[in-house]
């Protein structure tokens, strides 16, 4: 199965996790997180909305340049060949 790329043209707001903030729950055994920032996940259309939103709310950030992807087109025939 190919995946697409119907939705990856969202950009992704995520906040920077500082070091050792996660940590094992010796009760029950999860992982635990005591800035619940961390868990926050924003997406938004277009790169300007996003730096919008982080100006607006003070936010300092960095911009990732997407990575482009070489899709190489698959038969099916070949899953049978070597």
């Amino acid at each position: 199965m190919q995946s697409g790329k119907q939705n990856s043209k969202k950009w992704l707001m995520l906040p920077i996790e500082e070091e050792k903030i996660r940590s094992i729950n010796p009760l029950t055994g999860w992982v635990s997180a005591k800035n619940t920032q961390s868990q926050l996940r924003f997406e938004f259309l277009s790169k300007e909305d996003a730096i919008k939103f982080a100006e607006k709310k003070g936010f300092a950030y960095e911009i990732d340049k997407p990575q482009m992807s070489k899709i190489r087109p698959k038969s099916y025939a070949a899953n049978f060949t070597s």
